[in-house]
């Protein structure tokens, strides 16, 4: 694992600093394009994930890859992720922070076995912070393992978006959850998010969309460092699940074990 983390490690910088930096904050309108609401692509997604892909695919030719872009133009690119080994691409984390110019932002990368999740890579690509983690082998932040540590803040604190919940689901949360934690706002970026629950920024995060380009590598690192990151009903987040909502992730499991509670009481 060691050999494999510095190559994942040197493909993704490759990345950031020839696909997506020299685009930071210099992009044309011709440049962004609209994949939904609220949601953007724009040409340092598509270079990054082309360089991703042939360098990840050279790196381990028995892997397939599954980029968000490529899902994006064939949704059938997801059923790679059943089949065996495979990589998960997030060439720009946080598009939306991007494109107008602002951090944060990132690269995301996990390796997973029919759903499994071995190995999760996290890069920042403006400060280089660099994440990552093994299965069963512990997390690491820029050379040195991680243990995740709680802000040690009462009442916790919870970043939790709203952006897709519908009105009912909006009405539940500030009511039966808001008054237990104080409510931060989200980053709007994953590759920032799971950090932030290692490192004593936030203690809960709830992520309603749990696909796996956004999610693979986070709750590995989360799970590895000894928080914890699952399903609300406690079951593991796998890959090859992306159909399925909701996830927790928190700094410490006894912090998990509250909010799920919270979160059962109120269905």
């Amino acid at each position: 694992m060691p050999a494999l983390h510095a190559a994942v490690e040197a493909i993704m910088r490759e990345a950031s600093e020839r696909a997506i930096l020299p685009h930071y904050q210099s992009l044309a309108a011709s440049e962004i394009d609209n994949k939904a609401v609220d949601d953007v692509v724009t040409i340092a997604d598509r270079e990054a994930e082309a360089l991703l892909t042939q360098r990840l695919s050279a790196l381990l030719p028995e892997a397939a890859v599954v980029g968000e872009e490529a899902v994006f133009e064939d949704a059938s690119v997801m059923e790679r992720l059943k089949d065996g080994l495979c990589w998960i691409v997030d060439p720009v984390d946080g598009t939306n922070n991007f494109a107008a110019g602002k951090p944060p932002f990132g690269v995301i990368v996990a390796l997973a076995d029919r759903g499994e999740i071995l190995g999760g890579w996290i890069l920042d690509c403006l400060s280089g912070r660099f994440c990552h983690a093994g299965l069963g082998t512990g997390a690491w932040i820029d050379g040195e393992r991680i243990t995740a540590h709680t802000t040690g803040e009462s009442p916790p604190v919870a970043a939790i978006s709203t952006i897709f919940l519908d009105d009912g689901a909006r009405e539940k949360v500030l009511t039966h959850i808001a008054p237990h934690y104080r409510l931060v706002d989200i980053p709007r970026c994953a590759a920032e998010q799971y950090p932030r629950l290692l490192l004593g920024t936030n203690d809960i995060s709830v992520f309603n969309r749990t696909l796996p380009w956004d999610h693979a590598a986070g709750v590995l690192l989360l799970n590895e460092a000894g928080g914890k990151a699952a399903r609300p009903d406690g079951s593991a987040y796998r890959a090859d699940e992306y159909e399925r909502r909701d996830l927790i992730g928190a700094s410490s499991p006894a912090l998990w074990d509250d909010f799920a509670k919270i979160v059962a009481k109120i269905g």
